[in-house]
C-alpha cells in the first residue's frame, strides 16, 4: 500500500511571504490615507484665508482711513489660520 505523502513547510512559507505583502500594502494604504487627509486639512484653512482677506479688502474699500489697522488684524487671521494647516500636517505624521 502506498503511504499518504508528509505535509510540508511550505503553506507556512507562502502565507509567510502573503504576510509581509499585506503589511506593504497596508503601509501603501496608509500613505495614501495621510496624503488624502492633509489634503482634506489644508482645506479649510484655505478657504478660511479666502473669506479673511476678502472682507478685509472690502473693509479698506469702505473705509480707507483704517487700513493699518485692518491689514495688521488681517495677517494676525493670515497666520492663526496658517497655523490650522500645519498642525494638520503634523497630525499626519503623528498619527501614522
Amino acid at each position: 500500500m502506498a503511504q499518504p505523502a508528509r505535509s510540508t513547510n511550505k503553506p507556512q512559507e507562502k502565507s509567510c511571504k502573503t504576510r509581509g505583502n499585506t503589511v506593504q500594502l497596508i503601509a501603501e494604504i496608509s500613505g495614501n490615507l495621510n496624503a488624502i487627509g492633509y489634503g482634506l486639512a489644508a482645506i479649510g484653512p484655505g478657504i478660511g484665508i479666502g473669506i479673511l482677506v476678502g472682507k478685509a479688502l472690502e473693509g479698506m474699500a469702505r473705509q480707507p482711513e483704517v487700513t493699518g489697522v485692518l491689514r495688521t488684524n488681517m495677517f494676525l487671521g493670515i497666520a492663526f489660520t496658517e497655523a490650522l494647516a500645519l498642525i494638520g500636517l503634523v497630525a499626519g505624521f503623528l498619527f501614522v
